[in-house]
């Protein structure tokens, strides 16, 4: 219950962050598709904890290891099955917290809803899970690349510090430094901050903004299923994300219909709409514009001070961090943003192929 994604392309996940492994089944992929495995393992190596100063220091390799689905480069249309072991988790900097709940976590909710839990790093609720989503993602956007469908997230926030729209910078230099923000002065204020809140023990928040460039006019279901809608799903199920937005998103609510609205025109055969406040959506459907959303990540709620809780008898006492934690998710949390963001294309392009009848 709970753990599978996706209608057509459908993404089932299993693991806990301090178990043997994490793995993910995914079962409607097409028959077909030319599968890059070093693409995929370049997508977990920028999601995988370690990679820099900035991020926790916890040393996983995340090596993918694909068991089956995949022959000679290629998709079989059978189940894709695949693992990454962990193999560096250190069991022990949770020990304290046994039998207390931290703050803003699941350890609360967890036990109040299964009796038990897995403390050790969050068990099942820990962001690890998120790997198999990025593995998933990957083939999914290979899918997509060869449909001419490109998804670029990049780090717009962090703290009150925020770069430039999307349409202003260069987002090919997002992967240039380690905050993954494309502006070059922006990055360097937000890697400063960051560093800053890690020395004073504490934790930031930030958002994250993609761009889907590519995608047909279109694809989205009537009337519970809308693409922004099952956008929105997928980027709130990330762990630590608070709110999702498209488009002009609440910024609309202070406009006229007059400003908001996105006036057509044609260009060769092509109908576009000359502003995009609708985000490349329009009731629900693509209109074959950018898609373009933002996601907030609250601040990471593990942190090196001291704080008051409860323990699961109910009787008061205090928490604080150990071990190596991010004091700022955001960073990490791109591939994961385009990863949710490709499967719910993807899996919207195969639901369209039975929209009508004839081509």
């Amino acid at each position: 219950m709970g753990n599978s994604y996706g209608t057509i392309f459908r993404l089932t996940t299993f693991g806990e962050s301090h178990g043997g492994a994490i793995g993910g089944v995914i079962d409607g992929c097409p028959a077909g598709i030319e599968i890059d495995t070093e693409l995929i393992q370049q997508e977990l190596d920028r999601r995988k904890p370690g990679q820099s100063e900035i991020t926790t220091q916890r040393k996983e390799t995340d090596e993918i290891e694909i068991l089956s689905g995949i022959f000679e480069g290629k998709s079989l249309g059978t189940p894709i099955g695949f693992i990454i072991r962990n193999t560096d988790p250190r069991s022990k900097d949770y020990s304290h917290i046994e039998t207390k709940f931290r703050p803003s976590h699941a350890d609360f909710t967890y036990q109040e809803k299964y009796g038990i839990r897995d403390y050790r790093g969050g068990g099942r609720s820990s962001a690890r899970e998120t790997a198999m989503r990025v593995a998933a993602g990957a083939i999914a956007k290979l899918a997509l690349e060869q449909l001419g469908v490109k998804i670029h997230g990049y780090v717009s926030k962090i703290g009150e510090i925020t770069a430039p729209h999307y349409t202003e910078m260069d987002l090919g230099r997002t992967e240039e430094n380690i905050v993954r923000c494309p502006d070059p002065v922006t990055a360097e204020a937000m890697i400063e901050l960051v560093k800053k809140t890690r020395k004073d023990g504490d934790s930031i928040g930030g958002m994250v903004t993609a761009v889907i460039s590519g995608v047909p006019a279109g694809l989205g279901e009537p009337v519970f299923d809308r693409f922004h809608a099952e956008l929105g799903k997928a980027m709130l199920s990330i762990n630590a994300v608070k709110g999702f937005q498209y488009g002009s998103g609440f910024a609309s609510t202070g406009m006229k219909g007059s400003e908001h609205n996105d006036e057509y025109y044609t260009e060769g055969v092509r109908v576009r709409t000359r502003t995009n406040r609708s985000g490349g959506i329009q009731g629900g459907i693509t209109n074959g514009e950018d898609i373009y959303f933002d996601v907030a990540f609250k601040p990471v709620a593990t942190i090196m001070k001291e704080q008051q809780s409860v323990d699961e008898k109910g009787e008061s006492t205090t928490v604080s961090g150990r071990g190596r934690h991010d004091p700022c998710v955001v960073p990490r949390a791109v591939p994961i943003v385009e990863a949710m963001a490709a499967l719910v294309t993807f899996d919207f392009y195969l639901r369209n192929q039975t929209a009508k009848f004839g081509g």
